[in-house]
């Protein structure tokens, strides 16, 4: 970031090393299975906290994309800091200064494209992990959520839903998933963090980058959560599936003159610290380009595991996988409850999911139209909106996202549009 000014530059940097203080102080052995976790997250952003007042006037801009320049922001940030940074810190949560510090903080600045680091670790590796999407207070909201609506849960206990096979170490010592669905039909206060990933200003570029404009959302998200000894996923997808060796062109990955392309792109949200051995999410790093189907035992864990990695991460980042890079969950190891929201985004004429049907009657709808359940409108801004449009080609009056979080409209000229309606006696051919 370049800030004008020293003074403004210092206090940046010591806000940073505050928020950053306050992220991992979420200490593992505060959480339990048996109370909700908010009550410990909401802990550390309370009133009485310096860094939480600065947390929370942060976040009192109502702008969804407040510049345009990028910054160093991506999964490789590092932070520095300096002797005279550090022993303002203090100063910071005593003086009139906190206050100017905080304005600055509301002007945080977003990358509005993919970096070439970025560009590079994604083809690389087939997924890449975004630091810090959410904020302490987002992800005590996120939790808070999710106790309110535990009981709905849906266990996979029945054999048949299983993810994983006995005595595998994607198997854990037995306690099935739990599926939390309806994420996004809680109303204006409980679904906003999770309808914020749509288009949050940190992901959109990455979005754009790996699935094009007017990409959008395909499946319907949700919440999936492992207690102590919980069943993971054994090994699956692939550009080439990890099992049959079948060319696999709904979940491909493709790079073609610089320009990056996953027809199905998994975004896993982290509401819990994924620490190294704790299990959950792993991946195959460079399998979407794999043109063979995997040996015998590996998709189980059983063999070759060296190659298989679980990625640490903490609550609040994000992992961004193609669906063509084989990938699954390991049993869960961790006291703390596993919670994770799951989307899955396709660019903008791709869809593998069909949940935007909807038959008369379901998710609220009047007639059969092309529409996903209609809670999922409520409380959106345009960009949201823009991603819950069913596939269909840019070119035909597609909502698009603009840089600046604002959406226009792509079109072919009134000529060509007047002529279809001649033709096709329609809008829309």
């Amino acid at each position: 970031m370049h800030f004008i000014g020293s003074k403004a530059a210092l206090l940046t940097t010591s806000y940073m090393l505050l928020l950053q203080a306050s992220r991992r102080a979420i200490a593992p052995a505060a959480f339990s299975t048996c109370a909700p976790l908010h009550n410990y997250l909401s802990r550390s952003t309370s009133s009485s906290s310096p860094v939480a007042a600065a947390i929370k006037n942060s976040q009192k801009t109502s702008s969804l994309f407040v510049s345009t320049q990028p910054t160093a922001a991506s999964s490789t940030n590092q932070t520095s800091s300096s002797s005279s940074s550090t022993s303002s810190l203090s100063t910071m949560a005593t003086t009139s200064d906190a206050s100017s510090a905080n304005e600055q903080q509301q002007q945080q600045q977003y990358p509005i494209a993919m970096s070439e680091a970025e560009r590079y670790l994604f083809d690389l590796n087939g997924y890449i992990i975004i630091r810090d999407v959410l904020t302490p207070d987002q992800i005590a909201a996120a939790h808070a959520a999710i106790d309110a609506h535990l009981t709905d849960a849906i266990p996979r206990s029945d054999p048949t839903l299983r993810n994983a096979v006995e005595g595998s170490p994607m198997y854990g010592s037995g306690p099935p998933r739990l599926d939390l669905g309806g994420i996004f039909e809680w109303g204006s206060v409980e679904s906003e963090v999770f309808k914020s990933i749509l288009a949050h200003p940190r992901l959109v570029p990455l979005f754009h980058g790996l699935l094009g404009k007017g990409y959008r959302l395909d499946h319907i998200p949700f919440v999936l959560m492992n207690n102590k000894g919980g069943e993971g996923f054994q090994l699956h997808g692939g550009t080439v599936d990890c099992v049959s060796g079948d060319y696999n062109h709904n979940l491909a990955y493709t790079c073609h003159n610089g320009s990056i392309r996953s027809s199905l792109l998994g975004c896993n949200v982290m509401l819990v610290d994924h620490n190294p051995g704790d299990g959950g999410f792993c991946v195959v790093p460079g399998s979407h380009k794999s043109n063979f189907k995997m040996p015998e035992g590996m998709v189980d864990g059983i063999n070759h595991s060296e190659y298989i990695q679980q990625p640490a991460t903490k609550a609040g980042d994000v992992v961004l996988f193609s669906e063509g890079t084989v990938h699954g969950a390991m049993g869960w190891q961790s006291d703390i409850q596993r919670r994770c929201a799951l989307y899955r985004f396709a660019p903008a004429t791709c869809g593998y999911g069909r949940s935007y049907f909807s038959p008369d009657g379901v998710g609220g709808a009047t007639a059969s139209s092309c529409t996903w359940p209609l809670k999922f409108y409520d409380d959106l801004n345009d960009a949201q909106l823009a991603v819950l449009e069913p596939p269909y080609a840019n070119r035909l009056d597609r909502p698009n996202i603009r840089e600046d979080g604002s959406v226009e409209i792509t079109q072919r000229s009134d000529r060509k549009r007047q002529h279809d309606k001649e033709v096709f006696k329609t809008k829309y051919f």
